[in-house]
């Protein structure tokens, strides 16, 4: 039963946002909302920027009526995990809330970064205040556990970090849905492993929503009004929901799931290609003296159009890159060191971009 919820949570997301997503197209061209080109930016016409405005209602459309419905059938949650699941899912909707508004004042009028990033710690420090952080780093740089002093603040600038990576790589079609959903079907399925079905439905929600999504940033056509960008209300609150799910998959807590040396590895090991870009574009801006907050066109993506590739072609070859490393690091933790897994992925990960240079070089 549990399994045919969280398919039915999918579908559900799906339909409703494939029927939401038109209706924003209408909206948005008789109001003329559009995300107009410039140099930075790699489209050309005028597009819609928001298709993110389906995302949180359809998820938590999705989500409480098959938790609802999942009662009804006498489904229950397990007691023992009530009390902290219900302030960690109110607490979520609390800082999707935050990040929903901003979002919409950012892509309809725009909102001084600033004000942005202090929404975003706000609703960061929502994850902490609901008792979900990170509490133990399982050897990782040879710490274990943590304690709240430590644990909280870093689960606060992780939070930020990739809910900012995932704004940031948000650059070309399909490239920050994909990426995302490579990382909601991983970390899904990773639940419903652990039965950890609540958590299973959030991620499998979130997955359906940007399934029609994907398909009207990808293959939607200008000329016919139908293609759409997810904007800022997009790409924030699916960080957050990312952020969320790995940072409850790498919470230490045997009511949820039993220990595993890999947890914090495999949890952001989903992330990697974004979560390493924005680390590199930051350390390429700071040694050219460079404001970190000024756009540049250092991305990975960026590469890739630097190299000859289209848009598609680089979209399709960065979410090989992520789930190269997102599987082998779920199938190399059972056999390496936590801090030999993530040096190697470093060190995968400085190779290749020196590859791309070189081969971007010689165009």
């Amino acid at each position: 039963m549990a399994y045919l919820l969280i398919i039915l949570s999918l579908l559900i997301s799906i339909i409703l946002s494939a029927l939401i997503i038109p209706r924003i197209l209408v909206v948005a061209f008789r109001k003329r909302l559009f995300d107009i080109p410039d140099e930075r930016k790699v489209h050309s016409g005028i597009i819609p920027r928001l298709g993110g405005i389906s995302f949180v209602p359809t998820i938590l459309f999705s989500l409480a009526f098959t938790t609802g419905l999942r009662y009804l059938i006498g489904y229950e949650i397990p007691a023992n995990r009530l009390h902290f699941i219900i302030p960690e899912f109110y607490f979520l909707i609390c800082g999707l809330t935050l990040l929903y508004l901003s979002g919409i004042k950012d892509d309809l009028v725009g909102l001084r970064y600033r004000s942005k990033f202090v929404i975003q710690i706000i609703a960061a420090s929502l994850i902490p205040l609901s008792g979900l952080w990170i509490n133990n780093l399982y050897g990782l740089f040879g710490i274990d556990e943590l304690t709240p002093w430590l644990g909280i603040p870093f689960t606060i600038l992780l939070t930020v970090f990739i809910v900012n990576a995932i704004n940031l790589i948000d650059g070309i079609d399909g490239l920050a849905s994909g990426l995302s959903s490579i990382s909601l079907l991983t970390l899904g399925s990773l639940y419903i492993y652990y039965d950890q079905w609540i958590y299973a439905m959030l991620a499998f929600s979130t997955l359906g929503v940007l399934l029609p999504f994907f398909y009207y940033n990808v293959f939607g056509k200008v000329n016919r009004c139908k293609k759409i960008f997810m904007g800022d209300t997009g790409s924030l609150t699916l960080g957050y929901i990312l952020a969320f799910l790995a940072i409850a998959y790498a919470n230490n807590n045997p009511e949820r799931a039993p220990y595993s040396e890999g947890a914090i590895v495999v949890a952001f090991s989903t992330l990697i290609v974004p979560m390493f870009d924005v680390i590199r574009v930051i350390l390429v801006r700071a040694r050219n003296h460079k404001s970190l907050f000024n756009a540049d066109r250092n991305h990975i993506h960026h590469k890739f159009l630097d190299m000859g590739f289209s848009s598609r072609k680089a979209m399709i070859y960065i979410l090989a890159i992520a789930l190269f490393f997102s599987s082998l690091n779920i199938i190399l933790i059972y056999v390496m060191d936590n801090n030999i897994l993530l040096l190697s992925d470093i060190v995968a990960w400085i190779s290749l971009n020196i590859w791309f240079d070189r081969i971007r070089d010689k165009q």
